[in-house]
């Protein structure tokens, strides 16, 4: 069975983008995405749990019963995320401290479950594994932005705290954009959260139509081609 990646890579990054068309992982989304930091490493966690379940259910998808195939997708998935959760503790013990209980809760992603049973079991593992990867990068890439809006409006920076996820040598990454800027708390409080979804949601559905415009022919140039000729014997 030929598998078209294209068509996946366009599924997973813009068309059914977990956040912004199937509207998954709402609440991790938009308790932990104050800052760029905070949103990045949720989103390579998620990214990571998302591929590893993937690849791990198309490989046994022949070999799991079909009465018991939800609760095993649920054990692969919370062995993914506890090796993530220990992998954050021994490398970015502060990061894994801010964002809490919302790592442990990717188990929970329905995002996650559902690329597994709807695709990943049924599709071989190059494909399971690709639509891993792009839906766990659409939704990164989603949590990012928002990230970065709220950040920005929040405290006037970009990348700040970038080294508790990269390391020392990001200790330089924050950009200030405004000096002196006393913040927009609402910005950085859930319903700014909400508010900054809602204009991304509404950013891509705008792009959608116009697209959708650009490819519809010109009605007044059909209406014109059409018209009716009389022709006389």
């Amino acid at each position: 069975m030929s598998v078209d990646y294209r068509a996946l890579s366009y599924e997973g990054l813009w068309k059914n983008n977990p956040a912004l068309v199937q509207l998954l992982g709402l609440c991790p989304l938009l308790a932990v995405t104050g800052s760029v930091v905070n949103a990045l490493g949720l989103g390579l966690a998620t990214l990571v749990v998302l591929v590893g379940s993937n690849l791990t259910v198309s490989l046994f998808r022949h070999q799991v019963p079909e009465a018991v195939r939800l609760p095993i997708f649920v054990m692969i998935i919370a062995a993914f995320v506890t090796a993530i959760e220990l992998l954050m503790q021994a490398l970015t013990y502060e990061l894994y401290l801010i964002l809490g209980i919302f790592i442990p809760l990717i188990v929970t992603n329905c995002a996650i479950m559902g690329r597994a049973d709807a695709f990943a079991s049924k599709n071989p593992v190059s494909a399971a594994v690709t639509d891993g990867f792009m839906m766990g990068l659409g939704f990164a890439i989603v949590l990012v932005l928002l990230g970065g809006l709220r950040e920005a409006l929040g405290a006037g920076t970009l990348f700040s705290n970038m080294h508790l996820l990269l390391g020392a040598w990001a200790q330089d990454w924050e950009i200030v954009l405004v000096e002196g800027y006393r913040g927009f708390l609402f910005a950085a409080l859930p319903p700014g959260a909400f508010v900054g979804l809602g204009l991304l949601i509404a950013l891509k559905n705008l792009i959608d139509r116009r697209l959708h415009a650009r490819k519809q022919p010109d009605s007044s140039a059909q209406s014109a081609s059409s018209k009716r000729v009389r022709v006389t014997g």
